[in-house]
This record gives C-alpha cells, structure tokens and sequence, in this order.
C-alpha cells in the first residue's frame, strides 16, 4: 500500500529531502487553512447579528460553514495523497530542482567573454 515511501529507502539523503520538502508543504496548506477558519470566524462576529435573522444571512452562514467544510476536507485529501505519494511527487521536484542548480552554476562558471557577441 505505501510503496512510495520505500521506493528510495537505498538514498536518505534524498528521503530527507523529500521529508523536509512534504513538512513545508504540509505546514504551509495547514496555516492557509487555520488563516481561512479565523478570516470566517472574524467576519461571522463582526458581522451585526441581526442580520443572520434574516434569510440572506442564514444563506450567508451555511455558504460559508460550506466554504470551510469543503476546503478542510480537500486541504485534508491532498495532505494524504501527498504523503502516500511523496517519493513520486516530490522526487520528480528534487530532480528538476537539481538539474536547474547544475544548469545555473555551469551557466556561472563560463568565462565572461563568451557571453559577449
């Protein structure tokens, strides 16, 4: 079931990468999520509550109990999936990361003058 994990088990300098890069990911997406619950709950108190007695406020209050329900869930789906399929996902990122760092510090090595003309 979790083959993603132990398909670069022979390299952990690249598993800690992989790690450290998903731990980013995943702190990143949970403090999105935490900044969306805290901007509804704020607007849900500042709001005058006679306004949620009306019908366009009780619209209001379950479109945005949605908004929060839903982006949880998919915020929640795509942590697992990541986590599931991280060697996948973040070892294709490594490689293309790495092969733009060799690109750019051959490109810095070359001699000034074969840039010119």
């Amino acid at each position: 079931m979790d083959q993603g994990k132990s398909k670069h088990a022979a390299n952990p300098a690249l598993d800690e990468r992989i790690s450290r890069m998903f731990g980013r990911d995943r702190a990143t997406a949970l403090f999105a999520l935490v900044g969306l619950w805290l901007a509804l709950g704020y607007v849900y108190l500042a709001v005058p509550h006679g306004f949620f007695g009306s019908p366009v406020g009780l619209v209001l209050t379950v479109a945005g109990v949605l908004v929060l329900l839903f982006n949880t869930a998919s915020v929640v789906a795509m942590l697992r999936h990541y986590d599931e399929d991280r060697a996948h996902i973040y070892g294709i990122d490594i490689h293309h990361l790495d092969e733009h760092r060799a690109r750019a510090r051959k490109a810095a090595l070359r001699p000034a003058h074969v840039d010119i003309g």
